[in-house]
């Protein structure tokens, strides 16, 4: 399982002549730092990228968690009248797609959110699919407890808060995981809604770098600051594979911080009784 995350940065390490001759190998006959060199020397544009990633992944779970959270813990009442209405209704969501062509209208013409951060948000903000799962864990938080709270004054907000959400710590931390992961790597609401340099997010430069180096080697960006660029000896092959590890690398370190979280939010209804 570690060796294709090795043989990314293994690759993105070697030397491209090398490459060219003997193919990929885990074991490189020339180590160069060249392709990083490329990118880190005139930082400017991907760490502006990084930090609209960043910023679009962390209020974009943030906000999706409080309305999947909500949501799902109203459909997990049972005293909620129309819960199996709502329920099939937020199912239903998840058979048909109003289509790419409504999408990009009620994006730009009704919200008006082109070449804004929130373009890269709002798309995002609640998936059927994860409220689904947020109600069926916390339709296992036994209904005493609400009543309980409920005999001792608590109102329906301070149960969410009080008493809710800390019982469903796991679920919320594997949902988190998961959604942060989407943000990430959503790369196409980029592409559709952001033409402002400045709100280009990671992974489109990814994209753009993986489908044409021109990136590299027209943008005025890595042309300046006393960078020269030889194209002939300019390391195409390893300069993916380091953009990919650019790109890559924070949410690998994300990762073990949610485990104890993820493992136990997965295993959480696996056994019944």
């Amino acid at each position: 399982m570690l060796v294709p995350f090795a043989m990314v940065v293994i690759i993105s390490l070697s030397d491209e002549q090398s490459i060219l001759h003997n193919g990929f190998q885990l074991i490189p006959d020339k180590i160069t730092f060249l392709s990083y060199q490329y990118f880190l020397k005139t930082p400017d544009t991907i760490l502006r990228a990084y930090g609209v990633t960043i910023t679009v992944s962390i209020v974009g779970t943030l906000l999706s968690l409080v309305l999947t959270s909500t949501m799902g813990y109203t459909l997990s009442r049972k005293d909620y009248a129309l819960h199996r209405v709502t329920s099939f209704y937020v199912f239903f969501t998840m058979l048909f797609s109003g289509g790419l062509v409504p999408f990009y209208i009620l994006m730009t013409q009704v919200l008006h959110l082109k070449d804004t951060i929130w373009a890269l948000i709002v798309p995002g903000l609640l998936s059927p699919f994860y409220v689904l799962i947020m109600k069926g864990f916390m339709a296992k938080i036994p209904i005493e407890i609400i009543e309980s709270a409920k005999m001792e004054g608590a109102g329906e907000w301070r149960i969410y808060v009080q008493l809710i959400l800390p019982l469903s710590k796991p679920s919320l931390a594997t949902l988190g995981l998961f959604i942060m992961f989407n943000y990430w790597n959503e790369w196409f609401n980029a592409l559709l809604f952001i033409n402002d340099e400045k709100l280009v997010p990671l992974q489109l430069l990814l994209v753009r770098a993986l489908s044409s180096l021109d990136i590299i080697t027209s943008r005025p960006e890595f042309l300046t600051a006393g960078v020269s660029l030889d194209m002939a000896a300019f390391p195409k092959t390893s300069a993916k594979f380091a953009v990919a590890v650019l790109s890559a690398g924070p949410m690998l370190l994300v990762f073990p911080f949610f485990q104890r979280f993820f493992v136990k939010g997965l295993t959480i209804g696996a056994i019944k009784g």
